[in-house]
């Protein structure tokens, strides 16, 4: 068979994935400061973009939202558009038609509460660190210059959880000074508040607490001095066989011990709380739930009067302007169609979900459905991509909490009777069964897996231990407490 070239014609549709849509798909998965952003980075960016503050609002100006036909991202892909094409992308548009019939009503964000004053929260006030509690107290002190000076480097050197990060000999090394000198000003700086502060290690730290308390019991300093790995995993049975002396009494000690600060300095340098702005709030209202958008504080876009009274007299423009014009009016209108794609998709999303939900909103956790993006996606007639986009950095309130929207959407495990129940669920489950239990008998990840399986939720151990550690919550052997008889041992509330 001869080898031969041949033209072809061929109509097919492709997805060309263009600047625009591009933005709209940026869009759909920002969060709300991350949309807050992009909408003050196209004001300045766009002069035909602008604010409408609440004072410009007029009867006549109010926006039609149905005036915009609706518009998806996928929608939007099926249209390609050659960037090389003779027409510009203005042309798409009936400029004509605009200009004459539409006298400003342009697609705007809905009206807002107007708050008289800003949030508490956003207040700024200036906050009190380590360092600056430490070098407030130094300056208390009667040290000389280079003890100050000594005393500064040391309190420089501290991380955030309070500790030294630094030796003794490279801070005389800076200084200059004996090393002597340094250990005693090290002293000083340990001797101030918080206490256990400027510590070398974790032992260090916890005897510098110990001896503020004043407790008067060699057995404290003893299991901190010798026993802190036997500490850590609860094995008072070797504690109490190294220092001949009762479980008992290992046990009363390790309870003291327990309410000292491994990090005394997290509580200045600690981060400040995020609060989370929802995006949405489902409330309840009679026997249905409602679902409004939170555009509270996101800013009301129009297109400026003065462009398109400037092009309702185009005789009046050059070439230039009306293109200028025109590119801009273009991307203006684009982004505001954009956004409100955005909303419309983020309600119908969380709408969907609030049907499959219900009983979670209503019951709580213990009610909570497996759900998957497929599911979602064809409740919305959407695709899973798009859902997994809008659904990512939102947040939603509920009467059960704000939640994540990604929250809702977990995997099902098996019931004996061929049901699903949520992996959430199961965590719940879990917890509920360790808080129950007996400390001085805390029960394994078998056992827990055989207490689910009589509730017909079939689970390996492997899946317990797993679950158990994404809640936080240690194994059984550290768990485990023994039975307290205190004797022989002062009161640990004594000073």
């Amino acid at each position: 068979m001869a080898l031969e070239i041949r033209q072809n014609l061929k109509l097919a549709q492709t997805l060309i994935m263009t600047q625009k849509l591009q933005q709209a798909i940026k869009l759909l998965q920002l969060s709300r400061m991350e949309l807050l952003g992009e909408i003050h980075q196209a004001l300045e960016t766009n002069p035909i973009l602008e604010e409408q503050l609440s004072e410009d609002r007029t009867p006549e100006t109010t926006p039609e939202e149905e005036d915009w036909p609706a518009f998806s991202a996928e929608q939007a892909a099926e249209e390609p558009k050659e960037d090389g094409d003779a027409k510009s992308a203005a042309e798409e548009w009936d400029w004509d038609s605009f200009l004459k019939y539409q006298q400003m009503p342009t697609p705007t964000f809905q009206e807002y509460e107007e708050r008289e004053t800003p949030a508490f929260e956003n207040l700024n006030a200036q906050k009190t660190t380590l360092k600056s509690h430490l070098l407030w107290q130094l300056r208390m002190t009667d040290l000389d210059a280079e003890g100050e000076r000594i005393a500064t480097l040391i309190i420089g050197n501290l991380d955030s959880d309070g500790y030294l990060r630094a030796t003794v000999d490279e801070i005389a090394a800076e200084t200059g000074c004996d090393p002597a000198r340094v250990e005693k000003i090290l002293t000083l700086v340990q001797s101030l508040d918080p206490v256990g502060v400027a510590a070398r290690d974790l032992k260090e730290c916890l005897l510098l607490q110990l001896a503020a308390l004043d407790a008067g019991d060699p057995l404290l300093n003893a299991i901190v001095e010798h026993h802190l790995p036997n500490l850590g995993n609860r094995n008072y049975q070797a504690i109490a066989r190294d220092l001949k002396v009762s479980v008992e009494q290992v046990a009363q000690a390790c309870e003291i011990i327990a309410t000292l600060d491994p990090k005394p300095g997290r509580r200045f340098d600690a981060e400040d709380a995020n609060y989370i702005n929802p995006d949405v709030f489902v409330q309840k209202v009679g026997d249905d739930y409602v679902i409004t958008l939170n555009e509270d504080g996101l800013p009301k876009l129009r297109i400026n009067r003065f462009y398109l009274d400037a092009m309702r007299n185009p005789e009046t423009l050059s070439d230039a302007a009306k293109q200028y014009i025109q590119k801009h009016l273009d991307n203006a209108l684009w982004f505001i169609r954009s956004i409100n794609q955005r909303q419309k998709t983020l309600y119908k999303v969380t709408e969907s979900i609030v049907r499959f939900q219900r009983e979670f909103l209503d019951h709580g956790l213990s009610h909570l459905k497996p759900l998957t993006l497929r599911q979602v996606a064809e409740d919305v007639q959407m695709h899973e991509s798009t859902i997994s986009r809008v659904t990512t950095s939102k947040y939603v309130h509920t009467p059960q909490g704000v939640l994540d929207l990604k929250y809702f959407f977990n995997s099902g495990i098996n019931l004996g009777l061929g049901d699903q129940i949520a992996s959430e669920s199961v965590k719940e489950k879990i917890r509920q069964i360790v808080q129950s239990e007996n400390p001085e008998n805390p029960l394994s990840d078998q056992e827990i897996a055989d207490i689910l399986r009589k509730d017909d939720v079939i689970i390996a151990r492997r899946t317990v231990a797993k679950y158990r550690g994404m809640l936080g919550v240690l194994p059984s052997s550290k768990r485990k407490k023994p039975s307290l008889r205190f004797k022989g041992l002062a009161n640990p509330s004594a000073p």
